[in-house]
Formats: C-alpha cells, sequence, structure tokens
C-alpha cells in the first residue's frame, strides 16, 4: 500500500521523472474535472451504485492504462489487459470513488491506502506472473492488487492484518467473481505456510528486512517484489531465490506504508468518513 509518493525508475530517467510526478500532482484537479466530465456526460453515478455499469469508468480506466502504464514502461500485454478490466472505482470507498483512475494512492482507511495505479502494474510486471501460479500476497489492503494478480495467476493466496479491511475485501472480491482468491486475517511476517511453497510473493507494505518467514515459503527460482526499509529510506526490490539466498535483481525508491505485526482495531479508523 503506496503513500503519496512516487518511484524514480532508472538512473537515467530520474530528473524527467521527478519533474513528470511533481507535474502530475499540480494538475490532478485537471485530471481529476476530464473524468468527472467523463462521467457526467455517460450520465452521471453515485456512490450509493457501485454496481451499476456506467461508461464513464471504462473510459476512466482505459485513459488510467494509455497514460499512465503504457505511456511509461508497462510492456508486458497480460498486465495491461488486467489493468483494463479490474475496475479500481469498486476497491476504494465511496468518498474518494471519482478519484480512483487518478496517478495517485488513495485512502482505503485504518491509515492504509490503495497503491497508485503505476506501481500495482510495475510490480505486477516485474513478477512475471504465469497462468499456473500460485501467489501469495502480504497486505491486501481494498483486494485491488488481489484482483490484478487473480487475473494473471492460477491461485492467489492474500494477508491482511487489519480485520475489517480483510471482511470488506473478501465482500468486494466475491462481488465481482473471484473465486481463486483466499483472504486471510493474520500477520504477514508469519506468511501463509499451509498453502506454501509459492512460484511469486508480492509484499505491499514495507519492513525494515525481508521476513525470513516469506524465504522460506518461495520456491527456489521463484520471484519477490517487496519494498523494504524504514518509512523515509525504502527500496522497492524485485528478489529471485537461489539455492544460495536472495539475489536482488533491481530496486527503485519508494515509500510505502510501514509493515506491522499488531493488528489494527476496528475502532482506530481515523478515515471512517470514507464510508459514506
Amino acid at each position: 500500500m503506496l503513500l503519496p509518493i512516487y518511484p524514480l525508475v532508472g538512473a537515467a530517467k530520474t530528473r524527467p521523472h521527478a519533474r513528470r510526478y511533481r507535474n502530475l500532482i499540480s494538475t490532478s484537479g485537471l485530471r481529476l474535472a476530464g473524468i468527472v466530465l467523463i462521467v457526467s456526460v455517460a450520465g452521471g453515478f453515485s456512490g450509493s451504485e457501485p454496481d451499476r455499469h456506467i461508461e464513464g469508468w471504462d473510459e476512466a480506466r482505459k485513459r488510467m492504462v494509455d497514460t499512465q502504464l503504457i505511456s511509461r514502461d508497462i510492456r508486458d500485454v497480460r498486465v495491461i489487459d488486467a489493468m483494463h478490466k479490474v475496475p479500481r472505482h469498486r476497491f476504494v470507498p465511496p468518498a474518494v470513488r471519482l478519484h480512483a483512475y487518478l496517478d495517485s494512492p488513495l485512502p482505503i482507511g485504518y491509515g492504509q491506502t490503495i497503491s497508485q495505479p503505476y506501481i500495482v502494474a510495475y510490480m505486477t510486471q516485474a513478477l512475471e506472473v504465469r497462468p499456473t501460479h500460485r501467489v501469495l500476497e502480504i497486505g491486501t489492503g481494498s483486494g485491488y492488487q488481489a484482483a490484478v494478480l487473480a487475473e494473471l495467476a492460477h491461485q492467489v493466496y492474500t494477508i491482511e492484518i487489519v480485520a475489517p479491511l480483510a471482511q470488506r475485501a473478501r465482500e468486494t472480491l466475491a462481488s465481482l467473481g473471484y473465486r481463486n482468491i483466499q483472504v486471510r486475517t493474520g500477520n504477514g511476517y508469519l506468511g501463509w505456510e499451509e498453502h506454501a511453497p509459492y512460484d511469486r510473493i508480492m509484499v505491499t507494505a514495507a519492513p525494515e528486512e525481508v521476513p525470513p518467514a516469506l524465504v522460506q515459503q518461495l520456491k527456489v527460482g521463484g520471484l519477490m517484489a517487496i519494498p523494504v526499509g524504514r518509512r523515509f529510506f525504502q527500496e522497492l526490490k524485485i528478489l529471485r531465490r537461489m539455492p544460495g539466498g536472495m539475489e536482488t535483481l533491481r530496486a527503485l525508491p519508494v515509500r510505502f506504508v510501514p509493515m506491522t505485526r499488531d493488528p489494527i482495531p476496528a475502532w482506530s479508523n481515523s478515515d471512517a468518513g470514507l464510508d459514506r
């Protein structure tokens, strides 16, 4: 679950990307206005009608894929198709639904966020998920990343430590017809040993070090995408498990919410108003 900061991909691209992301932040109002216009032309919508098919959502999602993903470095056709298909607006609270296809993370309650669409696509592409793969995700959040993975993999197992978010994700994923996703409420540091080993592991919150249990539950030759570090000094690492240990394939600076071992009680939701 990504915080509102943007990764700088590739040393040669660092400065142009930094300028681009600053511009995206400053023009987010214009982008939102464009999406509102599309929806109003399609006939309007409200947060109370999340299941109604509205052409404007499809247009907004296509624009997201074209301008935020394909125009950068997302080239995997299966990942692009998955991002086209999964309705991101169904995975955000009603109060921020109009922002669903903007180039930024969004709050989903309990101090957590749904990651920026680009980082979802980037991490998914980096894992090279195949139709036969079993994938473990740590940090279900709203369930959006799990849905994208489920479009590509045979089975997705996902763990969320915040019980109300886990339940909400179960309900959303079930309503969208996903049958190859299992959601568990629990401590992601421990992984999900029952279904190990996994072909791929994705972690969407940042521990200070790679949890040993996740290394042990990843197949030899398998890939892991994980942000590692303290709050202001994190790297998204793409790792491969080798017979002698973990090999880092590439890394880039990011800022994710910290990974926690302690459950967050339901009454502590500082973003409760998002549900209205």
